[in-house]
């Protein structure tokens, strides 16, 4: 390693090239701010409280940010990153999804799939924790398949991910109003469609900050609510639920029996995966969101760590108790259209059959406000991901637009505008349009996700190709390379089930060409993005030798590190794990 690397690695004062401005740094909390010593800062600074917080047309301007990459607004607080990783995707494929998932698999794929991709889900995160650490930067996932494996590649994963966003809100956006269907049926579904579009348009104008609150708020009512309704469901599987509804007697597992764990054979467990990924998507949002976070060397890997809480005792035990209460054959679940119908929701229906007044209406509000917050997340994570194409020259320079306020407003405007899909719902043949865009999106978070644990793996070994050790990285994924392949294994196993269920799917036979495609539509998407990042670029597989490890590496308080290092190894055995694993 040279010299300049190792004072990069061992002092809290990285070098820098000459005739460049080292970046701000806070010597109190060790962040870097990311903002170069320049007129920003300054401008920044001048500017009012209206001005800074997007709540005047000043704020709309351009901001000036010298030369180099436009940087986001740093305003997200650590409370922020750790709920968004703890609830942050809690939405219409748990809540609504897993009704339809619990119909064609049956209670036991239902919890052996999710248990399966909350396994892969842990090891990607970490893997993002890790990059994410040391490079903070905006458009987290696409830059790291750009810098780390193939630059087509990254060009084709940056879009695919922007696509996946702009296809999700228009479809989350008709779920808000056929939920609100549940009380009003007489209301056009477009009205409610209009009412929740122009809510999120509201909290978009206070940016970074207005998602970052959304978040935390929603989140706290979808996990407040997740822990009720699984005290109710322990309270209803004992035997404890009202006398005239049913669960007044000893439930326990009978319906693991009759009518059994399983539905539709091996097509039915393969059926489950599509689901899960649906449900598990956005977890990854919590890299994204570190590049606006104040000090992401503190607050991510705490946040990190959250995400087993979220799998285990949400996901997992959530999932597990709708098992106990809802046959798969229920009526109700036949019907079912993908993620929409909120009455085939096992979380609505264990209310109306237990005869808990009220709580199928309570559960409708939390499905409402968890839908709506997918929403906004849709809108952030799309524009955060096209901006950082422009600003790699991937995708038209006009989306690189920061405003004053830190909003990349044409980039918020454009993901946006995708929403008002929602209304060729209204249209006769509005579902079947809508069936092409879900099978647009219903894989990409799979690919996305692989990318990160590829990325890892090749990272990895350019760590070690340049010189470097293990310990010089500040933040280390708990399964090292070897839990990035087990997370790629998986997900590779799970597109080839899906593939599987494309072809032969769960109603028995052979699928149609057409049917083909609505379940695997994402893969020549993906193939055809990266055909044209390769004919663009002329760029393929990196080497080794070639991935640059240094440059943009954070500025890092490595006396904290070594102390807190210290520390941990000093801590008796069964808290230094919990300390690793759990907080």
């Amino acid at each position: 390693m040279s010299q300049e690397e190792k004072a990069m690695v061992g002092s809290t004062t990285p070098p820098h090239k000459e005739g460049v401005a080292a970046p701000a740094y806070d010597k109190n909390d060790g962040s870097n701010t990311g903002l170069p010593v320049t007129g920003e800062v300054h401008d920044r600074m001048n500017d009012d409280f209206w001005t800074r917080n997007g709540l005047n047309l000043k704020s709309f301007q351009k901001r000036d940010y010298g030369t180099g990459i436009v940087e986001l607004e740093r305003s997200m607080k650590m409370r922020h990153l750790h709920m968004i990783a703890i609830g942050g995707s809690i939405g219409a494929g748990f809540f609504v999804g897993s009704g339809g998932a619990l119909r064609t698999g049956g209670p036991g794929s239902l919890l052996i799939d999710f248990l399966i991709m909350g396994v892969m889900m842990f090891n990607t995160v970490y893997a993002l924790g890790e990059l994410a650490v040391m490079f903070p930067v905006s458009g987290g996932f696409y830059t790291y398949s750009t810098r780390f494996i193939d630059p087509s590649w990254g060009f084709a994963m940056g879009w695919n991910y922007c696509f996946q966003w702009a296809i999700v809100l228009p479809l989350e956006l008709t779920v808000c109003g056929l939920t609100i269907g549940y009380w009003d049926s007489n209301t056009s579904v477009g009205v409610w469609i209009t009412v929740f579009w122009l809510l999120i348009v509201i909290v978009n104008i206070f940016g970074t900050l207005g998602y970052a609150e959304e978040e935390f708020w929603s989140s706290c009512i979808k996990l407040a609510a997740t822990v009720i309704f699984m005290i109710i469901a322990l309270v209803l599987v004992l035997g404890g639920g009202p006398s005239d509804g049913a669960y007044s007697t000893y439930q326990g597992a009978y319906r693991w029996y009759d009518p059994g764990a399983f539905a539709n054979g091996f097509r039915g467990f393969c059926s489950v995966f599509v689901t899960a990924a649906f449900a598990f998507s956005g977890t990854e949002l919590v890299g994204l969101a570190a590049a606006e976070s104040r000090n992401p060397v503190k607050s991510l890997p705490g946040a990190i760590k959250q995400i087993f809480w979220r799998i285990t005792l949400f996901y997992i035990l959530g999932l597990f108790f709708v098992g106990l209460l809802i046959d798969y054959d229920d009526p109700r679940l036949l019907g079912q259209q993908a993620y929409a119908d909120v009455n085939a929701s096992p979380f609505v229906l264990v209310g109306l059959y237990a005869g808990l007044k009220g709580f199928d209406s309570f559960m409708n509000v939390v499905i409402l406000v968890s839908v709506l917050s997918i929403g906004v997340s849709a809108v952030y994570g799309g524009s955060r991901t096209l901006t950082a194409l422009a600003q790699q020259g991937y995708a038209p320079k006009i989306f690189s637009y920061i405003d004053k306020s830190g909003r990349p407003l044409f980039s918020v405007g454009i993901i946006l505008a995708f929403g008002l899909l929602a209304y060729v719902n209204l249209n006769a043949d509005g579902p079947v349009v809508f069936e092409w865009l879900l099978a647009l999106s219903g894989l990409a978070a799979l690919f996305t996700w692989g990318s990160i644990c590829l990325a890892h793996i090749r990272f990895r070994a350019a760590w070690a190709h340049h010189g470097h050790t293990v310990d010089e990285i500040p933040f280390k994924a708990i399964g090292g390379v070897y839990g990035s392949w087990m997370g790629l294994f998986l997900i590779t196993l799970v597109l080839i089930a899906q593939f599987y269920i494309a072809i032969c799917p769960v109603e028995g036979g052979f699928n149609t060409v057409e049917g083909f495609f609505k379940s695997y539509l994402a893969l020549p998407v993906v193939l055809f993005f990266w055909a044209c990042g390769f004919l663009w670029k002329r760029q393929g597989w990196l080497s080794v030798d070639k991935i640059d490890v240094n440059t943009g590496r954070r500025e890092l308080p490595w006396d904290e590190i070594h102390a807190w290092r210290a520390e941990l190894a000093a801590m008796p055995a069964w808290k230094r794990i919990w300390n690793t694993v759990f907080v």
